[in-house]
């Protein structure tokens, strides 16, 4: 990622077609043994909440935001300080988003763990998912389609483990 910075001057913009920064939410409620999913419409699959920085470099602030928008939860705590909680360069593979194809690029990902009240009422963003669960811990890979995503989602929950 610091090579990536060193290169380009865009990556916080969408404009850089070839990688670009995005910030996600490994997101558990107080006990630590369940993570809040969504259903993700473009890749068919649950999956952690998120999004693209586009122009923001504060990206706590854009995984918060993506957690409330994709969730209908309106407080998310930062854990550990709000420190960065992983890091990843992420394949994304061409798709259709509203009509348009976008071409095959990296995310550049940073994740964020958050805490949320597990008993609140959730909602979804019908234009990005079309459901939002609760799921325990240990059955988060089991309920993603995505195989690329297992050893993500698996590092996140070893983690939390050791923490």
């Amino acid at each position: 990622m610091l090579s990536y910075m060193r290169q380009f001057d865009n990556l916080y913009t969408r404009e850089n077609e070839f990688a670009h920064f995005t910030s996600s939410a490994f997101i558990v409620n107080p006990a630590r043994d369940k993570t809040l999913m969504i259903y993700h419409n473009i890749y068919d699959s649950w999956a952690w909440t998120g999004g693209h920085a586009d122009g923001m470099q504060d990206l706590l602030a854009v995984a918060v935001k993506e957690a409330q928008e994709e969730t209908g939860l309106a407080q998310f705590a930062p854990l550990y300080g709000g420190q960065i909680y992983t890091l990843d360069i992420l394949p994304v593979w061409g798709h259709v988003k509203r009509g348009k194809y976008v071409s095959s690029h990296l995310h550049l990902s940073l994740c964020y763990a958050l805490e949320a009240d597990d008993t609140l009422p959730l909602t979804v963003k019908p234009d990005e998912n079309s459901g939002v669960k609760w799921v325990p811990i240990d059955e988060m890979i089991a309920h993603s389609s995505e195989k690329d995503m297992h050893p993500v989602y698996q590092k996140l929950i070893d983690k939390l483990r050791e923490l």
